[in-house]
């Protein structure tokens, strides 16, 4: 099949939705474009499925530019016939490709090879095809000045036998299956190791299937097999059959045959010297892609959830980054963001100016109308709070709001060559208050501005591949910003460079050419803009808003290119456009049908009806906030059966972890999320959901809090979260564990998850 016909099969769409959607992205388009604008052409194709159709498209052109070296590799060598071709030609798989190669590919000097230039080869094929003859016997007559006994001709015609099996393509690939269906992964600690390693004490005697290695494990596995701590085996099913396997494919059996021990034992020595080896090779390879694909994937989709989070909107925001020794950073910015005031409080200890800060942020909150307060939730975080809290009830003329956010990422765009282009002159440390306000009022415009893997919603992202964090966070990244649309008039630099068709030198260009002569009055205005041309234009128009312009179309998601559609909607009601904008009652007697013509079809039509009855309208959840329990700030005041509100803030394939307010976040497990089972966390919370969590217990010592989702009893209903009440997913079965030496058991995977998240948290790393 074409490529088209492979991914449409995969997907289960039409090759001809394929091949448009195929013609759009070579063509310069991006998938946020196609998904809202070429409906018709792609026959409604989502956002989803095109990521997913790029990502195999990609995969598949790979695929077909490594088959074609590959022929022209063996057609060189002069060894490509008509089968060996059909055999390329038909390989579905990189892996399956490249086990078709491995006999041809360009190798150093192997022991095989010295064997045949050595003329032993026709004893290796003679000894396989008639194992009547006597081994010792025929080697006899191959003796020769480079083959000096015997023992020195059997053992080349082994190592050519043992080649030849090790790259035999239609055994590798079944043998890699059944051990990687069989088989398990096993670690066990290294010795002296013990104390220093103690992070990961949970897999210091670890057996499990390969089949059922959660993504998270893996890469605790290799992890603490890389800081030397762990030595981490991957086996095969011990009843497995795998000479047996090999034996019967070259027709070698013990039939007591002069021969036969001896092929038998070159299988043996095939299997455990050469086979084995290259198995374990390849499933290693193939537990990390799979243990990084899927970590990935929890990061994107975490990042997604957090970029989407809902904005406090336009209104005067002061920002709080909390510090001990260094004070209190505290900046003040205006609905648009723009930094009106910056202070530096000292109200905790050492210096402990508690009356005197106070003073200084309600003079700030009176002189700036201020409504809301953020607080950076890292260091001294509660402390910080309760001044906030102590602002309030001493100034409830000033109708203040206070809430604790995410500081992740605030440091790095502190120090960003961005940030000291955005705020020139100021201390970099005040930076990180003027972010910290800034996403409160707009979390999404803000955080575009941080490299998305320092914003910190995923696990073990140290040890991804960059390139393939990288395309995904970015492909998040584009996704949200034009889901939301970008008002071309106040947005960065960088929140402009993440809509479709702005490179970062277009977004600059955008920026400047603003600044020079003022606000964007409409869309048609973009035009002017050096270097924007009419493919720019087109891709990026749809998702620029601007706000009181003349045109009101020009504030929706309504494309330049359909407002005639829009116009003749008009003349068939008979109104005018500021009438019919957001007139529920006259948009629903359109007939959508009446006004599909050849360049705008259904689909269009019928997103248009519905962006003029509610214009520009965020996707976005409305804005809430969470309260933490008065008198609860640190571990010690926490106490098991106590129910408390949190913030999630992080999603991993084992849990989710939850910030009620004491500086360190507490693990609800899966299996502690319903009492219904649950395969993944998401299906019952996300980044930036507040819920109510049950404290099940607190480890001061090691810094874990456990805590449950699960109220009052296993059926209690949980507290909606911020984006509405979700399903409930459930309780998965409880693992004994695996079986240590001696007879004990190994940790539940519970344990073994909630041990090493709190960990990794204490080495500095994100679990």
């Amino acid at each position: 099949m074409s490529i088209n016909q492979k991914i449409a099969e995969e997907l289960g769409v039409r090759e001809g939705q394929v091949r448009v959607a195929v013609e759009l992205l070579d063509g310069g388009a991006t998938v946020p474009f196609i998904a809202r604008y070429r409906k018709e052409a792609t026959g409604t194709l989502d956002d989803t499925q095109l990521r997913n159709l790029e990502e195999r498209l990609r995969y598949l052109r790979e695929l077909e530019e490594r088959r074609a070296a590959i022929l022209e590799s063996i057609e060189s060598q002069g060894k490509l016939d008509d089968a060996l071709r059909a055999q390329i030609l038909a390989a579905d798989s990189k892996a399956r490709l490249e086990d078709i190669y491995l006999p041809y590919k360009p190798k150093r000097r192997t022991k095989a090879q010295i064997a045949r230039e050595a003329g032993l080869e026709p004893l290796a094929e003679g000894l396989l095809s008639d194992p009547s003859v006597d081994p010792k016997a025929a080697a006899a007559a191959f003796l020769g000045e480079s083959v000096p006994d015997v023992a020195a001709a059997l053992d080349g015609a082994r190592s050519i036998l043992v080649e030849r099996f090790a790259e035999d393509a239609d055994l590798i690939g079944p043998l890699r299956e059944q051990m990687w269906s069989r088989g398990r992964a096993e670690s066990r600690v290294r010795d002296g190791k013990e104390e220093e390693g103690a992070k990961f004490s949970d897999y210091f005697a670890f057996t499990e299937p390969f089949t059922k290695l959660p993504s998270h494990r893996i890469l605790a596995l290799f992890r603490g097999e890389k800081e030397e701590v762990l030595d981490v085996a991957l086996e095969p099913e011990q009843e497995g059959d795998y000479e047996g396997r090999i034996a019967r494919r070259f027709g070698i059996a013990d039939a007591g045959r002069p021969a036969d021990g001896w092929l038998l034992d070159s299988v043996r020595w095939a299997w455990r010297t050469r086979i084995l080896v290259h198995l374990r090779i390849d499933l290693r390879m193939r537990l990390w892609q799979a243990a990084e694909e899927e970590a990935v994937r929890v990061f994107a989709a975490n990042l997604r959830d957090l970029l989407l989070a809902a904005p406090a909107g336009t209104r005067a925001t002061m920002g709080l980054d909390p510090g001990l020794r260094t004070g209190v950073k505290v900046a003040v910015v205006d609905a648009t963001g723009k930094v009106l005031a910056t202070e530096t409080i000292y109200p905790h200890e050492p210096r402990r100016r508690w009356d005197e800060s106070l003073a200084t942020l309600a003079r700030l909150a009176k002189q700036h109308d201020v409504e809301l307060i953020s607080i950076g939730n890292g260091t001294a975080s509660r402390e910080t709070d309760k001044l906030a809290g102590d602002l309030i009830t001493l100034h409830p003329e000033l109708n203040l709001t206070r809430i604790v956010v995410s500081e992740a990422g605030a440091s790095v765009y502190s120090a960003s060559a961005f940030a000291s282009q955005e705020l020139p002159g100021m201390d970099v440390s005040l930076r990180g208050a003027v972010s910290i306000a800034r996403r409160l009022q707009d979390p999404l415009a803000e955080l575009v501005k941080i490299d998305p893997k320092s914003i910190g919603v995923g696990q073990y992202q140290h040890d991804l591949s960059e390139l393939k964090l990288s395309r995904s966070l970015d492909a998040v990244v584009e996704d949200c910003v034009n889901a939301v649309g970008v008002d071309v008039n106040t947005a960065s630099a960088p929140l402009l460079t993440r809509v479709s068709g702005i490179t970062s030198g277009l977004a600059e260009s955008i920026v400047a050419h603003r600044d020079a002569t003022g606000p964007f009055r409409s869309r048609r205005a973009l035009k002017d803009v050096p270097r924007l041309g009419p493919k720019a234009f087109e891709q990026c128009a749809g998702f620029l808003r601007i706000p009181g312009a003349t045109d009101p179309l020009d504030a929706s998601t309504v494309h330049p290119e359909a407002y005639p559609v829009v116009h003749r909607i008009l003349s068939a009601t008979g109104g005018d456009l500021q009438g019919l904008i957001g007139n529920t009652a006259a948009l629903r007697t359109v007939r959508a049908q009446d006004f599909v013509d050849g360049t705008f079809g259904l689909p269009t039509v019928t997103d248009i009806l519905k962006e003029l009855e509610k214009p520009g309208r965020d996707p976005r959840p409305a804005f809430k906030t969470a309260t933490f329990k008065d008198g609860v700030e640190t571990l010690k005041d926490l106490q098991p059966g106590m129910l408390l509100e949190g913030v999630v803030t992080n999603v991993a394939a084992f849990g989710a972890f939850v910030d009620v307010g004491v500086h360190q976040d507490g693990l609800v497990h899966v299996s502690a999320m319903s009492s219904k089972f649950v395969s993944d966390p998401r299906e019952v919370v996300k980044p930036g959901d507040i819920v109510r969590v049950k404290v099940l217990e607190v480890d001061i010592p090691r810094k874990r809090i456990s805590l449950t989702l699960r109220l009052e009893d296993e059926a209690a209903p949980r507290t909606p979260g911020d984006r509405g009440e979700r399903s409930r997913g459930g309780q998965p079965k409880q693992d004994r564990g695996a079986p240590r030496k001696g007879g004990a058991r190994g940790p539940t995977p519970a344990q073994a998850d909630t041990a090493l998240a709190d960990a990794l948290r204490r080495a500095g790393l994100k679990p």
